[in-house]
């Protein structure tokens, strides 16, 4: 059995149910957010794509894998974003190996 059901991100818009006010604020600002501006809606669907990716939001990932491809992304696109997010992911958890050798160097000499 899996937690994700693809039928369920149709509900997301349930979410005002139990929060209202927050909610309208929330798919307000949201939509704010994916409206073209600096970046096109495009360029904002791989960004999101990509950080899907790294937080392994499955649902997102489905809601911005169609994002994508109805803004004119291509599957090489798609995947080169992924990869960047996968090497911010690596990335950020290798710099953080610097405190541990500093301790390690302290320890030892």
């Amino acid at each position: 059995m899996s937690y994700f059901n693809q039928e369920d991100l149709k509900k997301f818009g349930n979410i005002v149910d139990l929060q209202p006010d927050m909610g309208k604020k929330f798919f307000e600002w949201y939509g704010e957010v994916f409206k073209e501006g600096a970046l096109t809606v495009r360029e904002k669907n791989l960004i999101a794509l990509a950080v899907a990716h790294a937080l392994q939001c499955p649902y997102c990932m489905d809601a911005y894998t169609q994002g994508c491809m109805s803004e004119g992304a291509d599957e090489e696109q798609m995947m080169e974003a992924i990869h960047v997010a996968a090497a911010i992911r690596g990335g950020a958890t290798l710099v953080n190996a610097v405190p541990m050798m500093n301790t390690l160097k302290a320890k030892l000499m």
